[in-house]
Formats: C-alpha cells, sequence, structure tokens
C-alpha cells in the first residue's frame, strides 16, 4: 500500500533531513549534493526525488521544521498573552535542539526573522516613539548575534545565564516585540 505518509516514507524522510542537516556542518549548501545524501543515508536518488525536488525545497522543508517548534513553544502565550520577557523557553529549545540552530543559522534564514508587534506606548516611555524601526533592528540583530555566539561556544552557559543577558542588555525594554 502507498499511503501519502506510511511509516517508510516517513523514515526516508528522516533519514534524509538528518543526513542533511549532518552534511551542512561540514559543507556549505552548495557543496551538498544529493549523491552525498543519499549515500550517507543509505537511499536511492529516486527515494530522495520522490520526497524532495532538490537540495533548495530540502533546505526550506528543514527551516520550515524548526520554524514550526519554535512557534509551538509560544502558541499558548500567543493565544493569550504574550511576554515578551520571557525568553528562557527559547533558550532552553535551542540548547536542546544546537544543530539545527546551527543549520538555520548557517543557511542565513535568520535574516528573516520579523518583528511583527511593536508596543508603542512603550516605545514612548524609553525612546519618544523615534526611530522606531531603528530599534527593532538593533533588537532582532543583536539577539541573532548573542544566540550565534552561544551556538559557536557549545552553548557552555545555561539557557538561565542567557535570559538574564538578554534581559540585562535591554533593561526590560524587550516587551515592545513580538516574534513571527
Amino acid at each position: 500500500m502507498n499511503t501519502k505518509n506510511n511509516k517508510r516514507k516517513r523514515e526516508s524522510r528522516a533519514k534524509i533531513e538528518s543526513v542533511f542537516v549532518e552534511l551542512l556542518q561540514t559543507k556549505e549548501l552548495d557543496q551538498v549534493t544529493v549523491s552525498d545524501i543519499c549515500s550517507l543515508a543509505g537511499l536511492n536518488r529516486s527515494t530522495f526525488y520522490a520526497n524532495y525536488m532538490n537540495i533548495y525545497e530540502l533546505a526550506d522543508i528543514v527551516r520550515g521544521s524548526l520554524e514550526q517548534s519554535v512557534s509551538e513553544l509560544y502558541r499558548d502565550e500567543v493565544e493569550n498573552s504574550f511576554n515578551s520577557n520571557d525568553y528562557l523557553k527559547l533558550f532552553r529549545h535551542i540548547a536542546d535542539n544546537q544543530l539545527f540552530y546551527k543549520t538555520y543559522f548557517k543557511l542565513g534564514y535568520d535574516n528573516q526573522f520579523k518583528i511583527v508587534k511593536y508596543d508603542t506606548k512603550l516605545a514612548a516611555n524609553h525612546f519618544e516613539n523615534r526611530f522606531v524601526h531603528y530599534h527593532i533592528e538593533f533588537f532582532r540583530s543583536g539577539f541573532n548575534a548573542i544566540v550565534k555566539m552561544w551556538l559557536a561556544g557549545g552553548c557552555i552557559e545555561t539557557p538561565e545565564e542567557m535570559n538574564e543577558i538578554i534581559q540585562s542588555e535591554y533593561k526590560g525594554r524587550t516587551e515592545f516585540f513580538q516574534k513571527d
């Protein structure tokens, strides 16, 4: 029986995605080949192409999987009341999924990170509501840089310490922002 999400297909996709992430730790995206993936995964090229059009579609699917995982972390907060001062959950997720976050950053997807909600009342208190787009970019870039640095160092600091760093750097002003 050849159903859309049968067990063999799910296992093949999981193998392909795992090997792809592994390869990206030592190669650039344009150096990874379907042959490399199939050889390491022990699968035929036809299996790869039955699941993905090309390497770039595979990269997008891996990115989407990680973004979905992060969205699930904050589902309750977004549905109810978002507390953007609590990055502890995110730092714990990063520590538990270091390989995937390294891959995410290596593929350059962090440049697509968008802040979609901005509390203008708080901005008025801190910045007189001036140059908001610069403040948003400063926060996004600074946050990403800190996470990349933490990952590069092997996440030696605890998630609690990383949350404390964000809190001290932004002195409680992170409540302006909600991630997309």
